[in-house]
């Protein structure tokens, strides 16, 4: 073997495969290899005392993955490390230089924007370093969100039974408590509108009250508005015509929150649906000629263009539509061999028009390309053009207003149009001094209406708007707090389609208490202001110990607080006691909601649904256990179906459905499959049984994760490991006990 090549994606490894050839071996490291270890002084994995380094691990279900990488390794020349352009990327590239003993100062590190034969072949040709200053960023936030994320979950968990709270997820859920609060607290103010419809030559238009004796008008009554009807009976002038033209520029091209929000409004796609299709997109999709990388790096926060693309696309754009629709032509200064600029989110070849690949791609797939596609090729586009007319109609001193709006030129909307809403209002030929008399004249009352609750995109947006997280982490974020329970999707009335973030009760109380005792480092600006901090970071101008010691000094004596004055809230009784020990009923909240519980959990079981029906209670059957002789009982299983499962489980995992044909359970077919593997490679056969499912965390096996702490200076600079050494198997450790989710 000459060259491996190591990517985070297998199918990102068969396009890149196909560019390089036969002198290079691309295989996946199926994304990071390893994280912060779950261990040491309240399993931070951080030694906090000893400028915050870090201890790292093998992740359990990458053991298998290192190893092969470490086999390839040696018998390779050369190894390249070609993970994504961003900072994450660049991390999993250090991880893996660290686990395969690269020598840091290598020039093993190639980026591409897009994944096409040019791009991947250019880069490398200029190998670079990897850039300690983007990996320091990354672990930085890593750390933050660690220490955040145990500390203060387990804080939460302890006195209110919240199950996690995060230093970007809390600032959302907190953005979403406070626009309910805002609609709860709105008090509705009466006003009321005039409006007059007219018509002329079989033409109506509508004006509506705009001024009252040159003053903006404000009716806040009944009998305002009566009042101005009723000086508004008879006949109107014309007193003002006013012929406006205006034009539209287009849209700039899209960047990772952006494509979210239009995803969202236009394609009803949820932000992490959408990230997970734009991934497929830039990883390749067979479009008739093998694999084929459809779109740049989606993860980016530049609209830039590249001068190649938009050389290509000012040169469709003439043969397709004309000279006139080409738009202002610009060039971006880049330096030739900088990988780590990124580009807006565009087609990778503009020959590759949705309409001709569509049946290469799926539906979802095609929804989202051709949306990428047109945003691109329009964002070069000239603008469209409009021409406005403004007619003010009066009587006694009451002013009315009607416009009225015509396109005159598509422009950027030939391309974009069916996304646009742009609507053509003719009003007829009128003429200054006219009179006309409207054909109908009717007060209305309204009320204000309190602020809208947030969807998907204007949650995203909110967020881009006050700098917190970034984008590349808001589909995870608004992920997270509704897996924990925190808020929930859903429309806000039973006619109404769109779906908005309503918080839970629990999400509610988590707030308020974060706020009690968190509000200095919870908050917007503090969140945004550690954004630009890590970005400092990753340009190198600032130290990424400063920055952890500064935090640590000013979130230790908060947790410390809170952990002395928040009060803890036992659950709420039922006001029945339980039938199997007498003890309070209470209520309790759980993966699939809230239920009824006995207060003496664990040494009482008893749980009951809302609605009063019980947890259906095995039944026995008399018939034995073909594996262990036990007994086998009917269960019921999480989707309502039944089936035979051993009373000896856990020791005995047997099952079978009503007819008599046993299942395999998934432990047991993963069991099967990995001692096939292992069969083939000569490692053997024999298997030992996996560890009981409660037991599974307090197994003493031994694991092969390699501890590697990552040396933390003022200079930022980090010792590798030699290459003199060769490289060496990873040392046997205990495995880490695994702990709740950040």
């Amino acid at each position: 073997m000459k060259n491996l090549v190591i990517v985070e994606s297998p199918s990102k490894s068969k396009t890149i495969q196909k560019y390089l050839g036969p002198d290079y071996t691309v295989v996946s490291s199926k994304g990071h290899i390893r994280d912060l270890a779950i261990k040491g002084k309240d399993g931070l994995g951080v030694d906090v005392e000893d400028s915050f380094k870090p201890t790292y691990e093998i992740s359990k279900d990458k053991e298998d993955t290192v190893k092969e990488l470490q086999s390839q390794a040696k018998k390779s020349d050369m190894v390249y490390l070609a993970t994504d352009p961003d900072r994450e990327g660049e991390a999993i590239s250090w991880h893996l230089a660290q686990e395969l003993g690269l020598p840091e100062d290598a020039t093993d590190r190639v980026t591409f924007q897009e994944i096409t034969h040019d791009a991947v072949i250019d880069a490398f040709k200029a190998p670079r370093t990897i850039d300690m200053d983007l990996v320091h960023s990354q672990e930085t936030r890593r750390i933050l969100d660690r220490i955040i994320g145990f500390k203060l979950s387990k804080l939460l968990h302890n006195k209110i039974k919240s199950k996690s709270a995060g230093r970007v997820q809390s600032v959302a859920l907190k953005l979403i408590v406070e626009r309910e609060k805002e609609i709860k607290a709105f008090i509705p103010k009466e006003y009321w509108t005039l409006d007059a419809k007219f018509e002329k030559d079989g033409r109506e238009f509508n004006a509506s009250l705009s001024k009252i004796n040159g003053k903006k008008a404000e009716l806040n009554n009944g009998e305002e508005a009566d009042t101005a009807f009723k000086a508004c009976q008879g006949p109107f002038e014309v007193s003002n015509i006013k012929l406006t033209s205006k034009t539209t520029a287009p849209f700039k091209p899209f960047i990772t929150s952006t494509l979210q929000q239009e995803a969202s409004t236009k394609l009803g796609f949820a932000a992490k649906r959408t990230m997970s299709i734009a991934q497929r997109l830039y990883e390749g999709v067979d479009i008739g000629n093998g694999q084929e990388g459809l779109i740049t790096y989606m993860r980016t926060d530049s609209t830039r263009l590249s001068d190649v693309y938009t050389k290509a696309a000012h040169e469709r754009i003439e043969s397709e539509y004309g000279k006139d629709y080409i738009g202002f032509v610009y060039h971006a200064k880049n330096d030739a061999n900088a990988q780590d600029a990124h580009e807006a989110i565009r087609p990778t070849n503009i020959a590759n028009d949705p309409e001709k690949i569509k049946a290469h791609l799926t539906s979802e797939q095609y929804r989202l390309y051709k949306l990428i596609y047109a945003r691109a090729l329009a964002s070069q586009m000239a603008p469209a053009k409009f021409s406005g007319q403004s007619i003010t109609l009066s009587r006694n001193g009451y002013d009315f207003s009607a416009s009225g709006s015509v396109m005159t030129f598509e422009g950027w909307l030939k391309v974009y149009g069916e996304y646009y809403s742009s609507k053509d209002t003719l009003l007829p030929e009128l003429k200054e001094g006219e009179s006309i008399t409207a054909k109908e004249l009717k007060p209305n009352q309204h009320f204000t209406e309190p602020p809208a609750r947030y969807t998907e995109a204007k949650l995203i947006h909110e967020m881009e708007e006050d700098g917190i997280g970034r984008p590349s982490t808001y589909a995870m974020i608004i992920d997270t707090i509704q897996q924990r329970g925190y808020v929930e999707l859903k429309p806000s009335t039973e006619k109404s389609k769109t779906k908005v973030f309503f918080p839970t009760e629990q999400g509610t109380l988590t707030v308020d208490k974060l706020d009690e005792f968190f509000s200095s480092i919870i908050n917007t600006s503090y969140t945004a202001g550690m954004e630009n901090e890590l970005d400092e970071i990753a340009d190198g101008k600032r130290d990424e110990v400063k920055t952890l010691t500064q935090f640590w000094q000013q979130f230790t004596p908060l947790l410390d607080e809170a952990y002395e004055k928040m009060e803890k809230i036992q659950p709420e009784k039922v006001g029945e006691q339980c039938p199997e020990c007498g003890s309070d009923l209470v209520y309790r909240n759980g993966r699939f909601g809230k239920f009824i519980s006995c207060s003496n959990f664990p040494k009482c079981r008893y749980t009951r649904r809302l609605d009063g029906k019980e947890k259906e209670k095995p039944e026995p059957t008399g018939k034995m256990c073909p594996k262990c002789g036990s007994e086998l009982l009917k269960r019921k299983s999480r989707f309502g179906t039944y089936f035979l499962g051993c009373s000896n489980f856990p020791k005995c995992h047997y099952m079978e459905n009503l007819e008599g044909v046993e299942i395999i359970s998934k432990r047991d077919r993963y069991a099967k499959a990995k001692a096939e593997a292992d069969a083939k490679k000569g490692i053997g056969t024999d298997i030992k049984e996996p560890a009981a499912p409660k037991k599974k965390a307090a197994a003493k096996k031994k694991t092969a994760a390699k501890k590697t702490t990552a040396k933390k200076t003022a200079s930022k600079k980090t010792t590798a490991k030699k290459p003199a050494a060769k490289k060496t198997a990873a040392k046997k450790k205990p495995a880490a006990k695994k702990k709740a989710a950040e």
